[in-house]
């Protein structure tokens, strides 16, 4: 018969017995020797049982390191660092800040906790320094606490503590997140109750902090890989799209293309509206309209100068110059959702390029036409039987007009869009302050836009307008407004001398209709009223005086007439110059005189009394009171 041998303390060790087992064995009544043995026994038991517990901790911290490495999100990483945190060390609550630096020396924030109770605490904040948290942010070393409202080694504030207490926290562990040497922020662990932590615990929640701070680092740099990788496609994108626009923009070049086709090319490979603007602010392309204050004065200038597009954040708006050489043609505007990109803006700008391109082209063909259109109107004005030449001692006739050179002359005025026999207005125009080439460009888009031509004339602008229904007013006008507004000299003028002209813009009355404008206009010289338009009737008789006469002649032939009358009123502060002229209106008739002055009749009769002495009675007879009427109309006008 076999007999089992009794169990030793060794073999209650091996089979992992529990303690009871280990008593029974040592008996009631031990010796010393069996006692020192069990008492060893249970010591290697509890030493056993810490490094089981120990593998199985850092098994656990492994495996957790090894999962957050692979977490890439920023805030999920955040979520998992406290989560495992406060499942490894069985904590009543984690929680995590982050360090953030400020004028007052720098904080930490609550970023994320595991098991808190109150919003309060989530959005805790503690300046470096400040509570447990704070001074780990602050040292960068660990610190714990078994009873934080009594420990006094911390520097305590009552919003914090309150924040501590609405969480029933009493026992806090707290270690650094540090990458590189530098602290970024702060893991804590905490328990509600009184409660001391051991070295093993801290060392685990400090290794476990320095996997978290490596998977925290990774993460941002992985965040910044994906946005590098995302700036690099779109920086490709851009570039690819940038190619495709070059490659259009040079189409539309190579096709004869205009600013509508750069502005439908640039606006839908840059995704944006595009207005085009020319060196004075007005829309010559896009989809308008333009905003009166935008773009601003200064940054059209800013563009200008820098010769480059000139970006505004807030709104997006990009403004880029289209220049050829130190001369700023145009500006581009556009206007998108999100800010352009740096290969965005420069196909603006290569677009600004192409846009310089089609308005010197435009400015080429507009030369050549003008240079046509001024020559039609050298010929109209100097054609056969319209100016002749002196006539000798013979007596001969100027040459007649031939059928075939009258219908080459209409044929030309044709192709320059000049309607024919259907009525024209002919402006001449006195230029002040605006150099010649300005000034036929302007005019010359104004004689596009009238069907007509322009030209020069003694040294004086010549324009012709065609259409139904023109009034010579009005054409006066748009012209002395479209010159006026290109002035360079601000003590420049505009004077315009307006007349209808013949039903046959090409015909034998062209000449004639432009010598009468001239008339107008060297009449409103005379007078010195420059910066206006005057036609016929706006100078009534006067103009037959004035045409002829300059300003030296007219003040001599007022104070030739006039002058006893004016020095009297002059000397005594009378009215004697209003009566008459209330009285010529009035026809002769005092008391009508006397009604429009709101006087007397008497005092009518008296004042005319006094020219009878100034002038001589002989003034009322109609040769002399025809001088004397001009003589007050041209001091009107004159003053």
């Amino acid at each position: 018969m076999l007999v089992t041998p009794a169990p030793t303390f060794l073999d209650l060790l091996v089979d992992g017995a529990p303690l009871s087992r280990f008593d029974e064995l040592l008996g009631t009544d031990p010796d010393p020797e069996t006692r020192r043995r069990r008492d060893l026994a249970l010591t290697l038991r509890d030493l056993m049982a810490r490094r089981g517990a120990r593998e199985a901790e850092l098994l656990a911290l492994y495996e957790t390191a090894g999962d957050l490495t692979a977490i890439r999100d920023v805030d999920t990483i955040l979520a998992a660092i406290v989560r495992r945190a406060r499942q490894l060390l069985h904590a009543d609550m984690t929680y995590l800040s982050l360090n953030e630096a400020d004028e007052g020396g720098g904080a930490s924030y609550m970023k994320v906790t595991d098991g808190a109770l109150t919003a309060e605490f989530r959005r805790l904040r503690l300046p470096l320094g400040t509570g447990l948290l704070g001074l780990v942010a602050q040292t960068g070393q660990p610190y714990f606490t078994s009873d934080y409202q009594h420990d006094e080694r911390f520097v305590h504030r009552r919003e914090i503590d309150d924040a501590v207490g609405g969480e029933q926290i009493r026992a806090i562990l707290g270690v650094p997140l540090l990458v590189d040497g530098r602290v970024i922020g702060t893991l804590l662990a905490t328990h509600r109750t009184v409660r001391r932590f051991p070295p093993e615990e801290v060392s685990l929640l400090t290794s476990f902090a320095a996997h978290a701070a490596v998977a925290l680092e990774n993460a941002r740099l992985f965040v910044e890989l994906d946005e590098a990788h995302h700036r690099l496609r779109e920086h490709a994108r851009g570039v690819e799209q940038a190619a495709r626009a070059h490659d259009r923009l040079t189409r539309v070049l190579l096709h004869g293309g205009d600013l509508a086709d750069v502005v439908t090319t640039l606006a839908e490979a840059l995704d944006g509206r595009l207005t085009i603007l020319d060196d004075g602010g007005a829309l010559l392309a896009g989809s308008g309209p333009v905003p009166a204050d935008w773009p601003s004065a200064d940054l059209v200038a800013r563009a200008g100068q820098a010769g480059r597009a000139v970006v505004v954040p807030a709104p997006a708006v990009v403004v880029a110059p289209a220049m050829a050489g130190p001369d700023h043609l145009a500006t581009l505007v556009l206007e998108v959702s999100e800010q352009l990109t740096e290969a965005g803006t420069r196909t603006l700008e290569r677009g600004a390029m192409a846009a310089a391109l089609v308005l010197l082209g435009d400015r080429a063909a507009e030369a050549a036409e003008e240079r046509l259109g001024w020559a039609l109107l050298a010929d109209v004005l100097a054609g056969p039987g319209l100016d002749p030449p002196a006539t000798g001692g013979s007596g001969a006739a100027a040459p007649e007009e031939h059928d075939g050179d009258r219908a080459r002359r209409r044929q030309r005025a044709r192709r320059h869009r000049v309607l024919l026999d259907q009525g024209c207005v002919v402006a001449v125009a006195d230029v002040e302050g605006l150099d010649r080439a300005a000034t036929a460009r302007v005019a010359g888009r104004v004689a596009r836009d009238l069907h007509g031509l322009v030209g020069e004339q003694h040294g004086r602008l010549v324009l012709l307008a065609t259409g139904p229904g023109l009034e010579p007013l009005r054409v006066g006008e748009r012209l002395r407004e479209a010159l006026a507004s290109a002035l360079t000299d601000p003590e420049g003028s505009v004077t315009v001398g307006v007349v209808e002209g013949p039903a046959d813009p090409v015909g034998p009355g062209v000449a004639e209709a432009v010598a009468e404008a001239d008339g107008c206009l060297r009449a409103q010289l005379a007078l010195g009223r420059t910066g206006t338009v005057v036609d016929p009737a706006g100078l009534g008789v006067v103009r037959l005086l004035l045409g002829r006469s300059g300003p030296e002649e007219l003040d001599a032939f007022v104070s030739r007439v006039l002058g006893p009358v004016l020095d009297h009123d002059e000397a005594r502060g009378s009215d004697l110059r209003t009566t008459l002229e209330a009285w010529f209106a009035a026809g002769g008739r005092a008391p009508a005189a006397a009604r429009s002055l709101h006087v007397h009749a008497n005092t009518v009769a008296q004042r005319l009394a006094r020219v009878d002495a100034l002038l001589g009675e002989r003034w009322r007879e109609p040769e002399h009171a025809l001088d004397l009427q001009l003589a007050l109309r041209v001091r009107r006008l004159r003053t």
